[in-house]
């Protein structure tokens, strides 16, 4: 398995592994551009969740680890190759395989997930991991949503009661009642404006305090 083909890929991964041997984090976010996204924000139009990563998670000593156009392949590798040498993060918030819904099945993104899951544990057989579902995309339902839903519903599986994995799936609180995506909260129907930063930070925060006290 090799990373991306990329330098700046390989950068921010080195760099990433350079806050593992820091230390002192507790919770850490894992993800691709979605997760990325929680550092940034565009005031002009709106996007991204600095200002509430800032409030709400920044205080619970919260390491950011997303990195745009990762596949679940990708984070697998980051792991196994220093990104948690140095930490044992209590949580592990973990939302990944939407890059992948072009290439594989759901049962191999699945795979993926769950690939990331024990080899978490392998590293920091304490840490408690926040699994999310895959968020949806696309304007209305379809058949990308049907796969995401697929995804999902296999993962789920990996809760085993929050003893080492909570599941949750929060996908249904961007959605209008009759299932299609307001640009208000995902701009390009796949990533979120800060609105829809606001309701995912709503929706994980209680779970992340819950999984820290232990």
């Amino acid at each position: 398995m090799s990373p991306q083909p990329d330098p700046n890929w390989l950068k921010r991964h080195e760099g990433f592994v350079e806050i593992a041997k820091r230390g002192n984090v507790d919770v850490l976010f894992l993800g691709d551009s979605i997760t990325d996204a929680w550092r940034s924000f565009d005031e002009k139009n709106s996007r991204g969740g600095k200002r509430i990563f800032d409030k709400e998670f920044a205080p619970l000593k919260t390491a950011n680890f997303g990195i745009g156009g990762d596949q679940t392949q990708h984070v697998l590798w980051r792991i196994q190759n220093g990104e948690l040498d140095g930490i044992k993060p209590k949580v592990v918030m973990l939302m990944i395989g939407t890059n992948n819904m072009a290439a594989h099945s759901a049962e191999q993104i699945a795979l993926g997930v769950e690939a990331i899951v024990k080899e978490i544990h392998k590293r920091s057989p304490s840490t408690k991991v926040l699994l999310l579902g895959i968020f949806p995309r696309g304007n209305k339902p379809g058949a990308i949503r049907d796969k995401i839903k697929e995804c999902n519903r296999i993962i789920a599986k990996l809760d085993d009661g929050g003893k080492t994995v909570k599941y949750l799936d929060i996908g249904g609180k961007f959605l209008e009642p009759d299932g299609t995506l307001p640009p208000e909260i995902m701009y390009d129907y796949l990533h979120l404006t800060e609105k829809g930063y606001q309701i995912w930070a709503d929706a994980v925060k209680g779970e992340i305090e819950k999984l820290l006290k232990g």
